[in-house]
């Protein structure tokens, strides 16, 4: 059966519907950044989604074909995430999607290097004429953080956000959003196809104890 992140570690994709606290450890994914309206039809955040899932199953796909990934195993590609940001903005301003900063990303198991993502560009931009410079191994250890599972439209993320707040300032905690430590959410939804009032998303802040 192949390795599911979702379900061997339920912990960091299948949080209650009430806040948590986690320790999230270090993980490599394929990452992309920019900047814009993640809506926009066919603007930079659509596109580096469709860079990064050409990405992700070419490199799930390798054994099927000459290439040889040391220590490989057969997996499911774990869901799209996000991590997000406004410049002067604390937090995140849900009426001003133009200023968004992102950086959109797809975890990867741990035996991919840096040399087998740079296989699959050069793969990606030779079958499927896809310009893949953009994309970046990208390795983060997020550390503390609170998260909540948010079940609705991103645009009520608000109220979920609050009753995290709510839980840190309840148990001594407070955020701790920065440069380096952005809030982020992971995507456990087809967007195309479920219900907005059914979309999961999973929504983490990285946090610290108030002195």
């Amino acid at each position: 059966m192949a390795f599911d992140f979702k379900k061997e570690y339920k912990e960091f994709y299948m949080p209650k519907r009430t806040p948590e606290i986690v320790e999230v450890p270090s993980a490599n994914y394929i990452a992309i950044r920019g900047s814009g309206n993640p809506n926009e039809e066919g603007g930079a955040y659509k596109q580096a989604i469709s860079i990064l899932y050409s990405l992700a199953y070419t490199i799930k796909m390798s054994y099927k074909g000459q290439k040889r990934i040391e220590g490989f195993y057969e997996y499911v590609v774990p869901p799209l995430e996000g991590f997000w940001w406004q410049e002067g903005i604390k937090g995140v301003d849900y009426d001003k999607k133009d200023l968004f900063q992102w950086i959109s990303v797809i975890r990867l198991p741990e035996f991919v290097t840096k040399d087998d993502l740079n296989w699959a560009m050069e793969e990606v931009k030779t079958k499927k004429k896809l310009d893949c410079e953009a994309a970046e191994f990208f390795t983060l250890e997020e550390g503390l953080c609170v998260q909540i599972m948010h079940i609705g439209p991103f645009d009520d993320e608000p109220a979920s956000v609050a009753r995290m707040e709510l839980f840190l300032a309840d148990n001594g905690y407070e955020n701790d959003l920065s440069e380096e430590r952005r809030h982020h959410e992971i995507y456990l939804s087809d967007m195309r196809k479920a219900d907005k009032s059914k979309w999961k998303t999973v929504i983490r802040h990285p946090i610290r104890k108030v002195k």
